[in-house]
């Protein structure tokens, strides 16, 4: 799983702690969201996408073999 979560954040200026607010999840877990580390609930994907104004689909790719 791949996602542009990074990237939409930044083009929002927002950040990782606003995101996170937003969404109701910590700093941190929003910093292993970006890094692959963590892959988000369907419900936290859906709310990730919903701040951004996108589909899930927008923000997170499932890759060949996940």
């Amino acid at each position: 799983m791949t996602n542009e979560v990074h990237k939409f954040r930044k083009s929002l200026k927002l950040t990782q702690e606003e995101l996170a607010s937003k969404v109701g999840v910590t700093r941190q877990t929003i910093i292993s969201i970006e890094q692959g580390k963590y892959v988000a609930s369907l419900p936290l994907a859906l709310k990730i996408a919903q701040v951004f104004g996108v589909s899930v689909e927008d923000v997170f790719n499932l890759e060949e073999g996940d």
